[in-house]
């Protein structure tokens, strides 16, 4: 797999798989983003995304997605492994790629640090 790519294999796609995140009850969230997380047992991440029409208008939540995405492409170095991640952006923030690129990392770290006390 390349690297800089962003494979169906990456995505949250079922909502089986969205509700199993939720039920997780594991959450994290900043003035940017709000990030759930739960381990998947796999070797890598997934993301999901929920934006809703609270959002904005299409155009803006088309915004929100294409920015969450390359935030995650990109910085999948930085992300924890073995967790399934649904992102979904907090009500009033301002859609950045810097803003999002700095708190999607630091959200899902602080996700897998709570997931990894827990398992203790």
């Amino acid at each position: 797999m390349n690297d800089a790519s962003f494979p169906r294999e990456s995505r949250l796609r079922r909502q089986a798989d969205f509700d199993r995140v939720y039920q997780g009850k594991a959450y994290a969230a900043d003035d940017v983003l709000v990030v759930n997380g739960v381990p998947n047992g796999r070797d890598d991440s997934r993301l999901g995304l929920s934006v809703s029409r609270k959002v904005g208008n299409a155009v803006i939540r088309n915004r929100w997605k294409r920015l969450i995405r390359e935030a995650f492409r990109t910085q999948r170095g930085k992300i924890p492994a073995g967790f399934d991640f649904v992102v979904r952006p907090r009500k009033g923030a301002v859609a950045s790629l810097g803003s999002v690129r700095a708190s999607l990392p630091e959200l899902t770290r602080r996700i897998a640090r709570r997931a990894e006390r827990a398992g203790r």
